[in-house]
């Protein structure tokens, strides 16, 4: 039987009494609690870590790289549904925008010249880049990127010039 200073008044107390006789503070309990709980704990969580751990980017690489897949076909859509070619028998109109629009207005008569430029992989699937070029506005040219059967158009449009 050893005599101790009780933790809380600081009175000499045995260590195989169960409570101080003095305060009441449980003397037998915390003696017997493992080294690290209890007051010694308190200053371990208030310390800084030493450090943190985060999963890697790898964990969510398929999550990453499915947000690229499904982005473009976005913005694709927005941008295709952003631009219509209309050729009506007296003009053609072409219609830029969502938000804010662009409307040309174009006579067939003052158009001077349609180019029509296809990659070999353009040819293959069909499409093109369309070109108009006016002598009636002072920028001149028009392009249209994408257009189907560009052939076909630009024969339409060439054969509104020569119908009227």
């Amino acid at each position: 039987m050893a005599l101790i200073d009780c933790p809380d008044c600081g009175k000499p107390v045995s260590n195989a009494a169960r409570a101080c006789p003095t305060c009441g503070y449980p003397v037998a309990e915390k003696l017997t609690q493992p080294p690290g709980s209890g007051t010694a704990s308190l200053g371990a969580e208030t310390q800084a870590p030493l450090a943190e751990v985060r999963p890697s980017w790898w964990g969510y690489f398929w999550h990453v790289f499915f947000f690229w897949l499904i982005v473009p076909p976005i913005i694709a859509y927005f941008r295709r549904a952003s631009t219509v070619l209309r050729i009506f028998p007296d003009r053609i109109t072409l219609t830029r925008g969502l938000l804010s629009k662009c409307y040309r207005d174009y006579n067939p008569r003052d158009i001077r010249s349609i180019d029509i430029d296809q990659s070999f992989l353009e040819r293959i699937v069909g499409v093109g880049n369309l070109t108009i070029s006016t002598a009636a506005t002072a920028e001149g040219a028009e392009q249209i990127n994408s257009i189907p059967d560009p052939k076909g158009v630009r024969d339409l449009i060439l054969a509104q010039r020569g119908s009227r």
